[in-house]
């Protein structure tokens, strides 16, 4: 990620701008910074995902977004593009292009080696506050491992985490499950292994 050059930006200067691009841009206290294209498994393993979760809420009153669905952190003033992002319930968007999402219930990050710090540290804490939020699931490339920190409170979340291709790891929060072995489905780790 790098910023883009110019001393200060607004909101609205960040969207008319974002909204033109062909590529995609994170936003924060006036700063706009590229993101970077994903891996062959990043993007393998968000698509199964997205696929798994899309299978289990195709019937109910909830809405799946890819990675190009922009989230806002109104608290923060964070506009972030996650992974996945699930609201159950009615969507809410920050204006009428209806392309910037104001209330996920579960958000999902695939952890590459350049985001992995900034996904656990201060993208969390931003996400945390969003009131809406009750699940954030943080997925490795690297190795079957899938951390799910769910909310308990308002400032208490409970980590729990599946590892192994056999495991299954529950999300609560939207009445699903994700089976690891879906999840990396064709996906190859460093060792040579791969999950077909």
């Amino acid at each position: 990620m790098s910023a883009l050059p110019r001393e200060q930006w607004t909101e609205e200067a960040y969207l008319e701008f974002e909204r033109r691009s062909e590529g995609k841009h994170e936003y924060l206290a006036g700063h706009v910074i590229a993101m970077t294209g994903a891996s062959n498994a990043h993007n393998l393993i968000a698509g199964s995902t997205y696929y798994s979760l899309y299978g289990q809420l195709r019937n109910r009153l909830c809405n799946i977004y890819m990675s190009d669905m922009r989230v806002r952190v109104s608290a923060t003033g964070l506009y972030t593009y996650p992974d996945i992002a699930v609201v159950c319930g009615e969507a809410q968007f920050a204006d009428e292009h209806v392309d910037t999402l104001l209330n996920p219930t579960l958000i999902i990050e695939v952890l590459s080696p350049s985001t992995e710090q900034y996904d656990r540290g201060k993208k969390f804490q931003h996400y945390r506050q969003l009131e809406s939020l009750q699940s954030y699931v943080l997925i490795a490339q690297d190795e079957a491992r899938i951390e799910h920190f769910s909310r308990q409170k308002q400032d208490e979340w409970l980590l729990t985490e599946a590892a192994g291709l056999d495991s299954t790891i529950a999300l609560p929060s939207i009445a699903c499950a994700l089976a690891l072995n879906a999840v990396y489905e064709r996906v190859s780790f460093e060792d040579g292994v791969t999950n077909e």
